[in-house]
């Protein structure tokens, strides 16, 4: 082949014009022992192109890779429905412990009085005026806070 046609195919191909058939003749021309000194660079790209057709993988390839890759280990747990449901036990278990506490802390409070029962205390708000029942009170004081209270209970009453 004449060098200037060749010259002619490389631009054409760096060009992206060229069809299969010139891409094949240039292979030719580079794979052969004639090639010119100022076109020895390009011998290298199509002697590779040809050379990488040739390159397949081998029958043992699958068993090389698959033997290469390490089957991961996987530790499941199985968990029991008891199990699943321990924290949800250990909530209810703190709010019956803060809910039995703040009973006994309000039932301790009212314990030394006796007129006054805790039972009937607990979950009323008192709007009559603030009186400090202490230990040492007099008869007549404590039986003042008691009217004053159903006082109180009957105002409640009538608004309902």
């Amino acid at each position: 082949m004449d060098s200037k046609y060749i010259e002619q195919l490389l631009k054409r191909y760096w060009q992206c014009e060229t069809s299969l058939e010139e891409e094949a003749q240039l292979r030719a021309f580079f794979s052969g022992s004639d090639v010119p000194a100022h076109l020895l660079r390009y011998k290298e790209l199509f002697v590779y192109e040809q050379l990488q057709q040739e390159v397949h993988l081998g029958e043992d390839f699958d068993a090389r890779v698959l033997a290469e890759i390490e089957v991961p280990v996987v530790k499941a747990k199985r968990l029991t429905l008891a199990a699943r449901f321990i924290p949800l036990f250990k909530a209810a278990a703190v709010v019956a412990a803060i809910l039995s506490l703040g009973n006994v802390m309000q039932h301790s409070f009212f314990s030394d009085v006796k007129e006054v029962a805790s039972a009937d205390t607990i979950g009323k708000q008192i709007s009559a005026p603030s009186v400090a029942l202490s230990g040492e009170t007099t008869v007549a004081k404590e039986s003042q806070v008691i009217d004053s209270l159903r006082l109180v209970d009957k105002e409640k009453e009538i608004k309902e």
